[in-house]
């Protein structure tokens, strides 16, 4: 399933090339001659197939639909329609002449990050920041200190009650039944709702009393359906049932004061976060590691973790991920109160903000570690991490892959957005001797085209 040669057609002859009528100092057109896409068909060709089903899609076209999506903070689909109207799109795409119709249906995005995973997925983050460094925008001494933080990704839930979940769940199963063709004894499809609806106004009344009566009675309809389901379930119906008997009755066994509850049906991974916020006490989702520069502030690494882990606990990992991707040594950690009594050993040197009796420089640096916070805010505005729209069917194989491919993208779009603006701002005189770099690539690419015509 590897991407096949293109097969130029004569018609093509005729046509304007994009490189021709585009502006080369733009800076997408800059950035798509700089950026290494051999380096992703070298790491993801061990994810494709070269003898069985059609030919697949080229690896440069999903990488830099990748790119574009997490820079721009676009849905699947919006992506792809904005491909048919931005030329400079299609051109850092690899597309030599302008298109007219789709490339590819939105829910082929679906199916190669399931493919590539999280892990590969990393690699759009690592070469982004080996292309800032070529172009000069991120110095090698820039990434020995780094800044640490974490912050909260939310997944795309409605705040869960108990009766929510009592009247979703009863739902659930009575669908599911419908389907198999089991006659259940009442579906209580009419005062289910009636009840949720009625509990929601008795609580914005401050009527406690009578709300929570309608929510025992919600509790009430849920038992009674999943009794009804299970005492009808033949054996060999069990097993297509599991998955959906157990996460019904641990929302029906489960006590406000426990641990580990579940707060959603389509996503079980789904933790609830308390990080001290006056104007959100509560945020239902996952907690994000996210390490930078501490002088321009480059996404260095970011990882979503599952467990609602202690923040000191998290920065061993964060900064083993920031090595790797950086691929050199840091030196000196700057991190907030929150991460005392953290259980890093590496060689680098922690500093916890608050600190007393330091020198000029380093509490200069340590000052500098509140430029983290705009960042994160950056990463939630503009590149998706505020909320996460990957469930299990739309981003992995499982709910938590979707939340650590969701949050890769945001870093890598936070830095793609970077590098534009580096482009965009930088002098002319520097300007001049890219495009004269690019000329002397396109004559080169013109003599191969001439030599394989002939040879055609």
């Amino acid at each position: 399933m590897k991407a096949k040669p293109k097969i130029r057609n004569q018609e093509n002859l005729f046509k304007s090339r994009l490189d021709q009528i585009l502006n080369n100092k733009h800076p997408l057109f800059v950035l798509a001659n700089q950026i290494d896409w051999n380096f992703f068909e070298k790491e993801f060709g061990d994810y494709y197939c070269e003898d069985n089903g059609r030919p697949a899609l080229p690896i440069r076209l999903m990488v830099g639909i990748h790119y574009l999506k997490s820079a721009y903070d676009a849905s699947d689909e919006s992506v792809v329609y904005s491909f048919l109207e931005n030329p400079y799109w299609q051109y850092f795409l690899g597309y030599e002449f302008f298109q007219h119709s789709f490339p590819f249906d939105p829910a082929t995005l679906v199916r190669w990050r399931q493919r590539i995973g999280s892990e590969a997925m990393e690699m759009l983050l690592h070469e982004l920041l080996e292309t800032a460094q070529r172009m000069k925008f991120l110095k090698p001494s820039d990434m020995h200190r780094v800044t640490v933080d974490t912050t909260v990704q939310e997944k795309a839930v409605t705040f869960p009650t108990d009766g929510k979940l009592y009247n979703k769940g009863r739902e659930l199963l009575v669908e599911k039944a419908q389907e198999e063709g089991i006659n259940l004894r009442q579906t209580y499809s009419r005062l289910g709702p009636r009840a949720s609806i009625m509990q929601g106004r008795y609580g914005r009344a401050r009527q406690y009393k009578r709300a929570q009566k309608q929510q025992k009675n919600l509790k009430n309809y849920f038992g009674r359906v999943l009794r009804d389901v299970e005492r009808k379930l033949t054996p060999e119906q069990y097993p297509e049932w599991e998955d959906l008997l157990i996460r019904c009755h641990r929302v029906y066994n489960q006590k406000r004061s426990d641990s580990n509850k579940l707060y959603s049906f389509h996503a079980s991974e789904v933790e609830c976060i308390s990080k001290g916020k006056v104007h959100k006490k509560y945020e239902f989702g996952c907690k994000v590691s996210v390490v930078t520069t501490t002088r321009d502030n480059w996404v260095l690494g970011i990882q979503a973790m599952h467990g609602n882990p202690y923040d000191g606990h998290t920065l061993a990992s964060a900064i083993t991920q920031a090595e790797i991707m950086a691929d050199g040594v840091i030196d000196t950690v700057f991190v907030d109160r929150g991460y005392r009594g953290h259980d890093y050993e590496g060689e680098a040197e922690v500093h916890l903000a608050g600190k007393k009796r330091i020198s000029r420089s380093l509490k200069r640096w340590l000052n500098r570690r509140n430029a983290i916070e705009p960042v994160i805010g950056h990463l939630k505005t503009d590149n998706g991490l505020d909320r996460n729209y990957l469930n299990p069917a739309n981003g992995g194989g499982r709910g938590e892959e979707g939340d650590r491919i969701n949050a890769i993208l945001a870093g890598c779009g936070f830095n793609f957005r970077k590098v534009l603006r580096a482009i965009l701002f930088v002098p002319d005189f520097i300007q001049v001797k890219i495009a004269q770099m690019w000329q002397v690539t396109r004559n080169i690419d013109s003599w191969n085209r001439t030599v394989q015509m002939q040879a055609a």
